[in-house]
């Protein structure tokens, strides 16, 4: 069975729990990053083989600081992955994005500090750019996919990514607000940018839960509050992605798969020959 994919979910375990999927594999994977957040599930949906990746583990196991990010990207690309589309929870920090709607942000701010954030390192150096962390040509394909399903869809926005696990104070949720942040999570960081570092394509389907804490008129958020509308919207992720993969352009019309071009700045000469090896799947092309 083909155990290949070019396009990967990352999610709850649920989402790849539908019906059209068939010829399902479990695949386990290392890396040089060590172990992904679960074995990786790949099956054939419209003909398309998509693989599925449960990014807290089965049974929702990990933290958001403890989730192996490199571990992931590392290993959906290993698998031939070149794009990659992020379903997660959010809060809303704007009015107008209300629970029950699924935002597709446009850009990232780190606020996190405790994670690996880059692929490189151990004698070898790159600067990769990350001015539009997700690629707008997925996004947009993404906007019409969940379109289609009669979700209430915004596209746009900024999504600050805290440590966690904790949710904000009243303080820090007044303070993103200020700063002009339209939705909060905790995991867009590293992995969009680790993923503009392995040359692929990154979207997020981030479906709101609540209005963080902000909210003079809402309840603060809490777990059963996330837990509801994510049942809720399970059956519109699901569909969204069937539409997705439905009417995926087979050819990327951007510049992710070429991200690293201009960014590895140390001289190949003298790049330890383990880092090399290590680095090999995302590199190689450039210093063979």
């Amino acid at each position: 069975m083909d155990n290949k994919a070019t396009l990967a979910i990352i999610g709850g375990s649920g989402l790849y729990q539908m019906s059209g999927i068939e010829q399902t594999e479990e695949i386990v994977v290392d890396t040089p990053f060590g172990k992904p957040s679960a074995p990786i599930t790949v099956g054939t949906l419209e003909g398309m083989r998509v693989a599925f990746l449960a990014r807290h583990g089965i049974g929702h196991h990990i933290t958001p600081t403890e989730v192996p990010y490199r571990a992931n990207i590392y290993a959906l690309k290993s698998l031939g992955v070149e794009r990659v589309v992020s379903i997660s929870a959010c809060g809303s920090l704007r009015e107008d994005y209300a629970p029950g709607h699924i935002v597709i942000p446009d850009n990232i701010f780190d606020f996190t500090k405790d994670r690996d954030r880059s692929f490189f390192g151990e004698g070898f150096v790159a600067h990769v750019g990350v001015a539009d962390p997700f690629c707008g040509d997925l996004s947009g394909q993404l906007e019409t996919a969940v379109c289609a399903t009669g979700a209430t869809t915004h596209i746009g926005g900024s999504l600050i990514t805290v440590e966690g696990p904790r949710f904000s104070t009243k303080a820090e949720s007044h303070a993103y607000r200020s700063w002009g942040m339209s939705i909060i999570g905790m995991t867009a960081s590293p992995e969009a940018f680790l993923a503009r570092e392995a040359e692929l394509c990154y979207a997020t389907m981030a479906h709101v839960t609540d209005y963080d804490v902000w909210h003079e008129s809402e309840s603060p958020v809490t777990v059963d509050m996330v837990i509801q509308t994510l049942n809720k919207n399970t059956e519109i992720a699901q569909n969204a992605i069937r539409n997705l993969v439905r009417g995926l352009k087979p050819a990327r019309a951007c510049s992710c798969g070429q991200a690293l071009a201009s960014a590895l700045i140390t001289n190949p000469k003298v790049v330890p020959a383990e880092t090399r090896k290590k680095l090999d799947l995302i590199i190689g092309k450039y210093l063979s």
